[in-house]
């Protein structure tokens, strides 16, 4: 009889501990305002034509491949192995995504955006000693595509 008992603690105990780490195979961290919209837009898809997708709210999902080192103001997703990646910026110290993120999948969604960049915005991101265009990835000389990120969700 007391064998049984035994045996049954154990067994609960490591159902309530299977349960807890499914429970956290499933856990999700949300960031700024989350993410509202339903369907996500492919990246390689936005990247195909960035035009046709400026000034519109769009969300996009991927694997995180980099986050800034320095404040957390921008993660870069990409939508598979060989297909191109986006960076999703935010305002510095609004939304603070950590540099653990990179190899966790991650949904964000904010307005697609086109940066045009001259010499003399180059020169006065270097000045505040943080290169904007360093945390940008360039498609075409001068040109930078991104989202503004409003919110996101790491898994």
């Amino acid at each position: 009889m007391r064998c049984a008992k035994v045996l049954l603690i154990l067994s609960a105990v490591m159902f309530l501990a299977s349960l807890s780490a499914l429970a956290g195979a499933d856990e999700k961290t949300v960031y700024g305002e989350g993410v509202t919209l339903t369907k996500s837009v492919p990246i390689a898809e936005l990247m195909a034509d960035p035009e046709a997708w400026v000034g519109k709210k769009v969300r996009v999902e991927g694997l995180v491949v980099d986050v800034c080192k320095k404040r957390g103001c921008w993660m870069e997703l990409a939508g598979g192995e060989g297909q191109p990646s986006i960076r999703i910026k935010v305002d510095d110290g609004v939304i603070v995504f950590p540099v653990e993120a990179r190899g966790r999948q991650a949904v964000a969604e904010g307005v697609f955006t086109r940066i045009v960049l001259d010499d003399g915005i180059k020169k006065e991101h270097e000045h505040e000693g943080h290169d904007d265009s360093a945390c940008q990835k360039e498609t075409r000389p001068g040109v930078i595509y991104l989202v503004r990120g409003t919110g996101a969700v790491i898994r």
